[in-house]
């Protein structure tokens, strides 16, 4: 037993040194060690003791934890999920026969070929390369002249238009059919959720609560002991005190924005500003389809919104060095089934930009000061938890799974309003899909939106939202039970500026 324990921890060991061998990272911590090595404190006969020390006495031993502890959550759990389960060339369409949500791959595929193939369509029709072309001369000094304030750069965006909104997406999931269930059970006795056909494993209330059980804590600390704790756990600078930090929920704002780095392994390095720089100067000097699209939907949300419009220049500078970032592609997880038909290139970064993209990193305005302190923060988290709101997929806390959750959570516990939707025959979703597919960003405060995103990642998890727009419903119901229209309905939840985060979800958690 021993020696398999063994065998299984070098086997792990293995996998995560050869995975933090292909990260950025990886060469300035070994320039660092083999510096420490060459160190006259470190004893050629007690090699390992006193080289530890030094890593220790350097603050290396720290950065290494960190780097371990964001590559075994992310990236190594899934590459050896991927090995053990990808098929042969031979089993692979045995396999997506027999996959019982091979419908629910197979739609996210179609999907994103259907974005990509809208995005190809929009260029052959305004007669512009998809890759891109070279700026002119004047054009792009002018873009240069004012690249701090993209607000006063004149562009002709009338023949332009987003490739999609979210309502595109939801009638996509709302017309997902699955495989046909021949059943001999009464089917008038069994509830029709719309998802109800879709075999993924979601979450109970009770199980809620479990994996939310560090918000019903009670610490009795003052702002100045929270504050005091904060700082003292950011020069410890572990990744794993900053994400516990989090879960309470009550994250002193002008340390947030260190915490957030620190948990999403954001921190700048010489090679981010190299990188950041590079991307700067592809927008510079390519004119892409994207950036027209990226203006567009920034001048028709953040720029009208009165929380965000300050921010507009900065937001022009992060999306445009986003839509480049070949990293991005490289990251995310996309469904792969095997469908035919012609396939479509998209632009660089793989993410077609969609009506609303910018309030993904809007509300990032508010933690930095610096465009490229931001753009990396927003990045990690748009590759760890956005992505999986924008396409069809079946991760468990894809967009699929939440609405799921959503559907299951109000028709069991609260099935005075489930039933009064059904009666008007309105499909709840339609009412809460656009607050979780942008995660509320651009529906709640920013002061409360980012206590949100602070559970999100606290709790490494997106199941805070379904569970929080269930919690509005609730808060909402008895003004929502005297109405009969989807648009009343919706006027009653337009405006959620007294809504409070932390005390309504630890309400909700608590109560039986």
């Amino acid at each position: 037993m021993e020696e398999l324990q063994d065998a299984s921890i070098h086997h792990m060991t293995a996998k995560v040194i050869s995975a933090i061998k292909n990260t950025k990272c990886y060469e300035p911590i070994y320039k660092e060690l083999q510096k420490l090595v060459c160190n006259p404190s470190v004893d050629t006969n007690d090699m390992r003791n006193t080289l530890e020390d030094a890593i220790k006495g350097a603050g290396l031993e720290t950065e290494i934890r960190n780097v371990i502890y964001n590559l075994v959550r992310s990236r190594i759990s899934k590459n050896e999920l991927n090995e053990k389960s990808l098929p042969t060339s031979k089993q692979s369409s045995k396999t997506a026969v027999s996959d019982p949500l091979g419908y629910l791959k197979r739609a996210g595929v179609l999907w994103d070929r259907r974005v990509r193939k809208s995005l190809n369509a929009m260029c052959a029709e305004l007669k512009v390369p998809l890759h891109g072309q070279p700026r002119i001369s004047s054009d792009r000094e002018d873009f240069v002249a004012k690249w701090n304030e993209l607000s006063n750069y004149n562009m002709d965006l009338a023949n332009y238009r987003p490739v999609y909104a979210p309502k595109d997406l939801l009638e996509v999931l709302l017309s997902l059919k699955g495989p046909a269930k021949t059943t001999t059970e009464n089917t008038d006795q069994i509830p029709q959720w719309e998802f109800s056909h879709i075999a993924l494993p979601v979450k109970n209330l009770f199980e809620l609560r479990s994996h939310y059980a560090d918000l019903l804590r009670s610490d009795n600390y003052s702002a100045m002991d929270t504050t005091t704790q904060c700082q003292r756990i950011l020069e410890g600078r572990h990744a794993p005190m900053c994400q516990q930090f989090l879960k309470k929920g009550c994250t002193p704002a002008p340390y947030r924005g260190a915490l957030w780095a620190s948990v999403l392994d954001s921190k700048l390095h010489d090679y981010d500003i190299d990188y950041w720089q590079k991307l700067r100067n592809s927008v510079w000097t390519t004119d892409h389809i994207v950036d027209k699209l990226v203006f567009k939907d920034i001048q028709l949300t953040a720029s009208n919104d009165d929380q965000y419009f300050v921010f507009e220049d900065v937001l022009y500078q992060v999306l445009l060095c986003f839509s480049r970032d070949t990293d991005i592609g490289n990251c995310v997880e996309y469904e792969t089934f095997p469908v035919k038909g012609k396939t479509y290139e998209g632009p660089p970064s793989g993410v077609v930009p969609f009506h609303g993209i910018c309030m993904f990193a809007a509300p990032f305005c508010y933690l930095y000061d610096s465009p490229v302190n931001l753009y990396y923060t927003f990045r990690a988290f748009y590759v760890r938890y956005c992505h999986r709101l924008t396409t069809i997929n079946t991760h468990p806390q894809g967009i699929v799974s939440l609405c799921l959750l959503f559907e299951k959570l109000l028709q069991t516990y609260e099935p005075q309003l489930w039933s009064h939707f059904r009666e008007l025959q309105i499909q709840p979703l339609r009412v809460v899909f656009k607050w979780l597919m942008r995660a509320f960003s651009g529906h709640l405060p920013p002061d409360q939106l980012l206590v949100l995103w602070d559970l999100i990642l606290g709790f490494d998890s997106l199941e805070i939202l379904p569970l929080f727009a269930i919690i509005i419903l609730s808060f909402r119901k008895e003004s929502i039970m005297q109405v009969a229209s989807l648009d009343s309905i919706e006027a009653i939840l337009a405006d959620l500026s007294s809504i409070k985060v932390l005390p309504l979800v630890q309400l909700a958690l608590s109560r039986d």
